[in-house]
């Protein structure tokens, strides 16, 4: 058994992770669909992908259909203050990585991330996200939508499976270990 390098949690089982990433290094790489956690989930059965296997939750059907408690427009305003971010009226938005000749030699990964959010009653249902961006960056992100204070779960989308955080920012730092970060290198 080993522990988390971002969480201290033992971890148990084949997870591709490296012990020496630091939270401010760790490049998150995502292809999921952003929930309000609802308080009545249940464990489900593990998840095993090419990144590991995973505990999932199950969650009731009923509850995909209760919006986050923050309003969407709210939403759309936090995102649209975030450099580097660009946001339209509709939900979609783009949020890149800088690109300066300092960020590539440092070794700075490029990154970006591609979402959408949906409303329901005024309020943010659902935000899609795909991409990959450094940890600290993705509480930023997170933040947006009302996080801390608003429990989230993470639904990644290949395989529909419902990810609470902690599983989630794991699976996603073995998948930015793996490969879909790209490194900067010195020209």
């Amino acid at each position: 058994m080993r522990h988390d390098a971002l969480t201290g949690i033992a971890i148990q089982g084949s997870n591709p992770m490296r012990d020496d990433v630091s939270p401010t290094e760790a490049v998150y790489a995502f292809d999921i669909t952003l929930h309000a956690r609802p308080s009545d989930v249940g464990a489900g059965d593990l998840h095993t992908d090419a990144w590991g296997t995973w505990p999932s939750l199950m969650v009731p059907k009923l509850a995909l259909s209760a919006p986050m408690a923050i309003d969407f427009d709210t939403a759309l305003e936090a995102l649209a203050m975030i450099e580097r971010l660009y946001v339209e009226p509709d939900g979609s938005f783009v949020w890149t990585s800088s690109r300066t000749a300092a960020a590539r030699e440092r070794g700075r990964a490029w990154w970006q991330v591609d979402g959408n959010a949906f409303e329901k009653d005024g309020r943010v249902l659902l935000v899609d996200l795909k991409g990959s961006c450094p940890a600290p960056e993705f509480d930023r992100l997170l933040a947006a939508f009302g996080w801390p204070g608003q429990p989230l779960m993470m639904q990644v989308v290949r395989s529909a499976t419902f990810l609470d955080e902690t599983t989630f920012r794991r699976h996603a730092l073995a998948r930015g270990i793996v490969g879909d970060g790209e490194t900067l290198r010195p020209a």
